[in-house]
């Protein structure tokens, strides 16, 4: 998402056999890191449900959650 030069990220849960780009499940938060300060916003029972669920979060998505506080487990 965003434009050139103005990047914005959506966290989302997406099944690993559709296209990276393609449908997702369920957006579960954003990130805009060209905000001051930065923007996160993470929905936190809806990641723990989904990880509950057999989701695996991707390293970018487990530092963002470390960012807030988010622990798994």
């Amino acid at each position: 998402m965003g434009a050139k030069k103005d990047p914005h990220y959506r966290v989302v849960a997406a099944d690993k056999h559709k296209p990276r780009d393609g449908r997702f499940l369920e957006i579960l938060g954003h990130y805009n890191p060209s905000n001051y300060p930065e923007s996160l916003v993470l929905k936190e029972e809806e990641i723990k449900a989904w990880i509950g669920k057999g989701a695996q979060p991707s390293l970018a998505v487990k530092k963002l959650m470390k960012e807030k506080g988010i622990k798994l487990g």
